[in-house]
């Protein structure tokens, strides 16, 4: 079969166009929403900017102010979708991703960062075999004061819950407070930055902003961290 020069120009646009779309929107087509592109991240800030110009505040949902630091201000996306940004991300949870768009620094410089949702559905589901064991926490060992190992096997798991980490490819344990409620632990991921980098820290300082500074993900459902006399994180007394 023969093709004339102009049918296959033709499909050359065609296959250049499909191509360059899928770099335009990684992810887009997948609907895995498994990483918070950058481009993404960058199309949601621009619209937040935007936005506040125009509007004098900020589009986001409304929180107690008691709410964990990291999860208080959720961008509410129908207030910028369409007119500010043309979608909303893939990775986003309303889109089936795994990421909820949050805002930091409100005050000073609102910046958008994205909260790992399977950290919320492990807590989820310990809640949950939680209230079936009678609304009590079953405790192991003390890994720092007034936090505990978690008794998995307690709580009818055969191995005990691992989040696989935003920041590095370990998997980070759960621990539970004297509060009784779950945390992620990120002693790993903080370790190692400690350990390679050598940062300067103020005593008490809580050291999470370390993983903030390096990433779009921020470490929620976490307890403060400081560090001790051998620069090792450890849980802050609370």
């Amino acid at each position: 079969m023969k093709f004339s020069m102009k049918r296959i120009k033709t499909v050359l646009l065609l296959t250049m166009t499909i191509f360059l779309a899928g770099c335009l929107y990684p992810g887009e087509d997948e609907g895995q929403g498994k990483i918070p592109y950058e481009e993404h991240i960058e199309a949601i800030q621009s619209a937040v900017d935007a936005y506040q110009a125009d509007t004098g505040v900020l589009p986001i949902k409304t929180k107690e102010s008691d709410t964990d630091q990291y999860i208080k201000y959720p961008i509410e996306f129908s207030q910028i979708v369409p007119e500010y940004t043309d979608r909303i991300p893939s990775s986003a949870y309303e889109k089936s991703g795994i990421f909820q768009y949050v805002l930091r620094d409100v005050e000073e410089n609102p910046t958008v960062k994205v909260v790992d949702l399977r950290a919320a559905e492990m807590i989820r589901d310990l809640n949950l075999r939680k209230t079936m064991n009678s609304g009590q926490t079953p405790f192991k060992e003390e890994v720092g004061k007034g936090v505990y190992e978690v008794d998995f096997k307690a709580l009818g798991y055969k191995e005990p819950l691992m989040l696989e980490s935003p920041y590095s490819e370990s998997h980070l344990p759960l621990v539970v407070g004297g509060d009784g409620k779950f945390y992620i632990d990120y002693s790993i991921d903080l370790n190692r930055i400690l350990s390679e980098e050598n940062p300067d820290i103020e005593e008490g300082e809580d050291i999470r902003f370390l993983l903030e500074e390096r990433s779009n993900v921020v470490p929620a459902y976490s307890l403060p961290y400081t560090v001790n006399e051998q620069n090792e994180p450890v849980f802050m007394s609370r």
